[in-house]
């Protein structure tokens, strides 16, 4: 929809896209973020796909359509926050094995990027063994928002979310990746109670234990 001026009143007009000039792209994951996407597990898996998922995380726009270029800054390229509100939306419809492989991709592009510092963008090439991501050349390294995503796609893969008034933290259909055997969380504050909480990865199942407890706070695991 465009909006332009006439005098004192706004001129609405609007602008139909042919189908031809859509495009594929990690914005259908903002939608599952946004909670505005049906069916969600056609959504995740377009976005997991060999056209979407570059091995190391999601482009910016799929490999196969034909604006996409790995060395574009929006078109084609693996943005770590992007990634991340995706794997938010991706946890959000309970796609929890999508979300572990989004989180992943994006640890091992770290262990192999200078001083394991998430930047604020890659390159989309495809992944090839033995080789790291290859890094955008002015992408600012470090990057709030790129070091902000691990903290994202971690609460994803626990489903932690704090009920305050309540005095209750929950953890919905908890995952944890393959390499990923143990998360502990010390100190978490709620209400003026403080929790210690290790969550351990089982063959099928996380296992949460409350180490130490102070004050009344629940804790609800939901499976």
């Amino acid at each position: 929809m465009l909006v332009g001026c006439r005098g004192p009143d706004p001129v609405v007009t609007r602008r139909r896209f042919s189908p031809e000039k859509r495009a594929r792209s990690s914005n259908a994951g903002h939608c599952l973020f946004a909670g505005i996407a049906d069916p969600a597990r056609s959504v995740a898996r377009v976005l997991l796909d060999d056209a979407s998922f570059s091995g190391w995380g999601i482009r910016t726009l799929v490999s196969s359509e034909r604006r996409y270029n790995p060395m574009s800054y929006h078109n084609g390229s693996v943005w770590p926050h992007d990634n991340a509100l995706v794997a938010a939306g991706l946890a959000r419809y309970r796609e929890q094995g999508a979300v572990c492989r989004v989180l992943s991709g994006l640890h091992q592009a770290s262990r192999m990027l200078a001083l394991h510092r998430m930047p604020e963008l890659f390159c989309g090439f495809a992944r090839m063994p033995g080789e790291p991501p290859t890094q955008y050349p002015v992408a600012c390294a470090p990057q709030a928002w790129a070091a902000g995503a691990v903290f994202l796609l971690q609460s994803s893969c626990l489903g932690i979310s704090i009920d305050g008034p309540r005095r209750r933290v929950v953890f919905a259909h908890s995952v944890l990746p393959d390499f990923l055997g143990r998360v502990e969380i010390e100190g978490l504050e709620v209400a003026g109670g403080t929790l210690d909480v290790t969550l351990h990865r089982h063959r099928s199942d996380v296992g949460i234990d409350v180490v130490r407890r102070s004050g009344d706070v629940e804790v609800i695991a939901v499976k």
